[in-house]
């Protein structure tokens, strides 16, 4: 298993391929949602299983803040610990960046997922693509 940030085209259609697999074809969100503008400038990051990519995820600032987006695994892969792995990286990435609060929309079945991994639940269930969701947040800042 390794995490790495994505660097050419090829490794982003594979990212754009598991995320049309996992959010548009099995969570039903819309194709046009799914895909936007801020692909163009995120930062995005595989994770490879058998040096196959069956995880990605991406971070953008908003805010001061790293935001973790369009986190997922394919159903072949989870429960290998492989969203753990793709979290750190990201916030690997924000610290590089100088960033010291990680947030995100997590969906609320991951909310445990999340909190095992530091975050604290800030808000209350909104609907996102027709998706129970949460913001969750985390300081990475070296005192935390």
């Amino acid at each position: 298993m390794k995490v790495q940030r994505i660097i050419d085209k090829q490794e982003l259609e594979a990212a754009f391929y598991i995320r049309k697999i996992v959010f548009v074809e099995e969570q039903k969100v819309p194709l046009e949602d799914e895909f936007d503008e801020h692909d163009a400038y995120a930062d995005h990051v595989l994770v490879y299983y058998d040096e196959k990519p069956v995880g990605t995820g991406r971070l953008r600032i908003v805010d001061n803040a790293a935001k973790l987006e369009r986190i997922c695994i394919l159903a072949s892969h989870r429960k290998y610990g492989l969203g753990k792995e793709i979290v750190k990286s990201l916030e690997r990435m924000a610290k590089e960046r100088g960033l010291s609060k990680v947030k995100l929309h997590g969906q609320t079945h991951a909310e445990h997922f999340y909190k095992k991994l530091g975050y604290q639940t800030a808000s209350e269930i909104f609907i996102e693509d027709g998706i129970p969701h949460i913001l969750m947040v985390k300081d990475i800042s070296e005192h935390s």
